[in-house]
């Protein structure tokens, strides 16, 4: 007689090492995305029943078939209960970094521009008419064929989209062409009823354009690409050089215990990296003004001629310089008062013993000692200033202009403004595509420069150790 076993009971305990963290990701994974799937599927079938649905319905869809999916999961899987506190750092991720990065190198295969959005293209609008049975649109001014007009990739049009609008042209009205003859065009299915159409006009569309964007770059690349690069390493180098010996210099000058006042100094000196730095840009700009600026007015009366500060592209990379070691050496500054307090006083006392002076002191024992402490400052703050974006915008924005050079790329223009100019401030061209494509050789660029450094510093050698 053969008798059943109960079944077994499902464990509470966690799988251990790696194995149990990457299936409990892949659970939750396959948990986030399948309510996704849901909440898209109920977004879309609400968006055909009730066509001014808010879109922000697809969120609450989710968050719904969330709730009810996490039960389910917890039922199957026990365990999984522990890692369900990773949930929000999960879609915190998703939503604000993979999503962001899927986004852009998708966009830098397309022609995703101001003209090419995906939205009904308003000047492009004909007057159209309806027939009886609500299949065919006649547009009365259309010049040319409507493969042109619609941009269709067929002659008959088949699978395009138009869009239809009442006298109002209040609410547009998405439809599906079947066939198009010279300026009539046949409707998968007819149109709905609760519209007059009165007008009528196409979609620019997003398609993609393989290599094209980043041909465009590197075709151009002497009046944009290489001297925009060229200038923002230079930026970053000099800068991170500049700030960090008078951060340095500053920093040795008032730990000195013998120093008075030096509290008094250090809160004075602290003061830049305290202000915001949009107040700080800005007063900056009004300092700098060819004509009105105190810092000319000072040099006229020394007799000095005033100097194009921003107005010239030499002077206006010396001035954006200059801002930002303002701006930058109170950091390092901190950083070198807080690295001296870590090293042993008696390594002076001994030193004086010796009969060391105080610069082979500095030499012989505070710059080898500070250089690990400094080593990844100066690494993450080269990183920080090659895409600086701030002090660029606000001191010159990117200008002043310079002959021969990119309308997008000005003298002064790193790779993360000029990428910016492209997709924001292009005379209402604004090519998102193009920006997305700076964006990945941005990305190159900055992790091979990144690698060469740490390279340099050995940061490599330290992991194996």
């Amino acid at each position: 007689m053969t008798t059943l076993s109960p079944p077994r009971a499902r464990t509470t305990v966690p799988p251990q090492g790696t194995r149990g963290i990457l299936l409990a990701l892949l659970i939750l994974a396959a948990l986030m995305g399948a309510s996704v799937l849901i909440g898209w599927l109920l977004a879309t079938l609400t968006a055909q029943v009730v066509p001014g649905a808010p879109a922000y319905l697809l969120l609450v869809f989710t968050l719904l078939s969330l709730l009810v999916l996490a039960p389910l999961t917890h039922r199957a899987f026990p365990w999984i209960t522990n890692w369900f506190y990773l949930l929000p750092a999960l879609v915190f991720i998703l939503a604000f970094t993979v999503l962001p990065v899927v986004l852009t190198v998708n966009y830098a295969f397309t022609n995703y521009s101001g003209q090419n959005s995906g939205n009904p293209d308003s000047a492009a609008r004909q007057p159209a008419t309806l027939s009886a049975d609500r299949r065919t649109v006649t547009l009365s001014g259309l010049e040319g064929s409507a493969r042109d007009y619609l941009t269709c990739r067929n002659d008959t049009c088949a699978g395009a989209t138009m869009v239809l609008y009442d006298e109002d042209a209040s609410v547009p009205y998405r439809v599906k062409v079947a066939s198009a003859q010279g300026n009539t065009f046949t409707l998968t299915a007819p149109a709905p009823q609760n519209v007059e159409v009165a007008q009528a006009t196409r979609i620019n569309k997003i398609s993609y354009v393989g290599l094209a964007n980043f041909q465009e770059i590197f075709g151009k690349a002497s009046r944009a690409l290489w001297p925009v690069f060229l200038w923002t390493v230079i930026f970053a180098f000099s800068t991170i050089v500049l700030n960090s010996l008078a951060g340095l210099i500053l920093g040795i000058l008032l730990y000195n215990k013998r120093l008075k006042g030096r509290n008094v100094y250090r809160t004075l000196l602290f003061l830049p990296w305290a202000i915001p730095t949009v107040i700080s840009v800005q007063m900056w700009v009004a300092l700098f003004n060819q004509q009105f600026g105190i810092v000319n007015k000072t040099l006229g009366l020394l007799g000095i001629v005033a100097i194009p500060w921003l107005n010239d592209p030499l002077w206006a990379k010396i001035s954006i310089l200059l801002v930002n070691l303002w701006l930058g050496f109170p950091y390092m500054m901190t950083a070198t008062i807080s690295a001296l307090s870590t090293i042993n006083d008696d390594l002076y006392e001994a030193a004086e013993i010796d009969g060391a002076s105080r610069w082979q002191q500095i030499t012989g024992i505070t710059l080898p000692l500070l250089r690990n402490s400094f080593t990844p400052i100066l690494l993450s703050g080269f990183a920080f200033n090659f895409n600086n974006f701030g002090i660029i915008y606000l001191l010159t924005a990117g200008g002043p202009a310079q002959e021969g050079r990119e309308s997008t790329a000005q003298s002064t223009d790193i790779l993360l403004s000029w990428g910016y100019n492209t997709a924001f401030v292009s005379a209402g061209g604004q090519n998102f595509a193009l920006a997305s494509a700076i964006a990945l050789i941005i990305f190159f660029l900055t992790l091979a420069i990144s690698i060469v450094n740490f390279k340099a510093a050995g940061v490599f050698e330290e992991a194996r150790k």
